[in-house]
């Protein structure tokens, strides 16, 4: 009996992926997921937007598959395909210098009419790609947000498009593309279309509101996600339409590239160990610790943050605490740059405490898997966390995360049961400082009261498998469901 599949088809539409560029976690997603669901049974491609920001050893090896134009309200755009086959995935890169030949990526003053082309010539795109249709478009966060309504609105009278099925993923709703009301005639030429009331946020349009009504599929990057961002706390004002679409979203919890995050052959780090030889992990501390001016004792803590220096991620309560955390017996390192309040306060109390905290305000991907390796528990009490990968990189690491029960942070970290000694790290439920103090507390008292404790969390930490093979099985699963196969 013959019981091979059909295949499916799946074109994966974001404005970043890794390894061309990347500037947080939709970067990692949009590189990662699609070498861990492609398979015989399953085709799936990605489409960027060419990027000045993408390295020339990527753009020199695309190859050009044509041009076109893309309508967009009065204007003919022209929009150039390329193509690239990177780690078994082809890549489709959509080129117009004047729309992406730019200093930055986001924030650029016509993001609006930026985003819509991108969004619109990712549909001319696929009538160029050799025979390529996908039978499911799968769309994420709000710069290609606009892709389920054009397709439905003015791309179902052309060949195989009325198959397409469309699934949107919020990665973070705090961010949702809105712009004038007057992009929906002048530039999206969807004035008079059951669009125009669709989009329609009061006296603006939202793009993401668009793709939550119009795509067949809504997901999200944790379970806990999902369901947050149906309230109002966390809903960013969109938690009616979540609600109105609850039996088509879905949480599927992020995953990490346990090739890159790997102890045992992590080339930034100079002594590799695994959950047998956790002494080795003891070295890289004590090797840290020397090179950033801390005193060298293994028997100290030592507690990192590695973040986007943000309100979201908890700064204000770590800032809060941060004269008590200092009369703690820990170690205290921040990696990150972002908000100038949170650098200022990060380096006053650097050098009010020297010897005791090291405040390093930069980006630095080596150093970031240095620290994860070096030290012994990590703090991210996010405000709100769609999914995290900080704490799922740390618990590789045998680094116990300390965090906010909120999104994927409560999906992937066991907190510690003081009765049973089980656990992957701590956790506190309300957004408090003292709450955040109290946690660390907890944390401290088990390192230095019961060490033998401390020590078995880190194995159970790195046996947990947050790679991207369950998530890759559940979207798998739903491609297949959608694509009607």
């Amino acid at each position: 009996m013959n019981t091979k599949k059909e295949k499916v088809n799946i074109l994966l539409a974001a404005f970043e992926a890794d390894p061309f560029f990347k500037s947080g976690g939709l970067g990692d997603v949009a590189g990662t997921l699609p070498r861990y669901v492609v398979s015989d049974n399953y085709d799936i491609r990605v489409i960027l937007p060419k990027l000045k920001q993408i390295p020339d050893k990527y753009t020199s090896k695309m190859k050009y598959l044509g041009n076109f134009t893309v309508p967009l309200g009065w204007r003919n755009q022209y929009c150039g395909l390329f193509e690239l086959k990177f780690a078994g995935i082809i890549y489709y890169f959509l080129d117009n210098e004047f729309y992406f030949h730019r200093d930055k990526a986001y924030g650029e003053f016509d993001d609006g009419e930026r985003i819509a082309f991108f969004s619109k010539a990712i549909l001319e795109a696929i009538m160029h790609m050799d025979g390529f249709i996908p039978d499911v478009l799968h769309c994420n966060d709000w710069h290609t947000a606009l892709t389920p309504v054009f397709l439905r609105e003015q791309y179902m009278q052309v060949p195989g498009y009325s198959n397409i099925r469309t699934i949107f993923t919020v990665h973070n709703l705090k961010f949702q593309g809105m712009f004038s009301d007057e992009l929906i005639g002048n530039v999206l030429g969807l004035s008079g279309t059951p669009a125009e009331d669709q989009l329609k946020c009061g006296d603006a349009v939202n793009f993401m509101q668009g793709a939550i009504k119009y795509s067949d599929m809504l997901t999200t990057v944790s379970p806990s996600y999902a369901n947050e961002i149906c309230t109002e706390y966390y809903g960013e004002g969109m938690e009616e339409l979540f609600q109105q679409r609850r039996d088509n979203l879905v949480g599927i919890l992020n995953g990490i590239d346990y090739k890159l995050y790997d102890p045992m052959y992590d080339k930034c780090i100079k002594y590799h160990y695994s959950e047998k030889t956790l002494a080795n992990k003891q070295k890289n501390k004590l090797q840290l610790q020397e090179e950033l001016g801390l005193p060298v004792n293994a028997d100290i803590p030592l507690y990192i943050i590695i973040s986007r220096l943000t309100e979201q991620k908890g700064l204000d309560l770590v800032d809060y605490i941060m004269p008590q955390l200092m009369e703690r017996e820990l170690q205290f390192v921040v990696l990150g740059v972002g908000d100038e309040k949170y650098e200022n306060s990060f380096k006053y109390h650097a050098s009010k405490n020297p010897g005791k905290m090291v405040a390093l305000l930069k980006f630095d991907a080596a150093l970031s898997n240095r620290l994860y390796a070096s030290a012994d528990a990590i703090l991210v009490p996010s405000r709100f966390e769609p999914c995290g990968l900080t704490q799922m990189m740390a618990m590789r690491y045998a680094n116990l995360p300390i965090v906010r029960e909120t999104g994927g942070l409560r999906d992937s970290v066991a907190p510690y049961n003081e009765f049973t000694g089980e656990g992957t790290g701590f956790s506190f439920a309300n957004y408090n400082a003292h709450e955040l103090l109290s946690c660390i507390d907890l944390s401290l008292s088990v390192w230095y009261d019961n060490h033998k404790a401390w020590v078995r969390m880190q194995r159970h930490a790195m046996r947990k498998d947050y790679s991207w093979h369950s998530s890759a099985k559940a979207y798998r699963k739903l491609y297949r469901k959608l694509a009607g196969k």
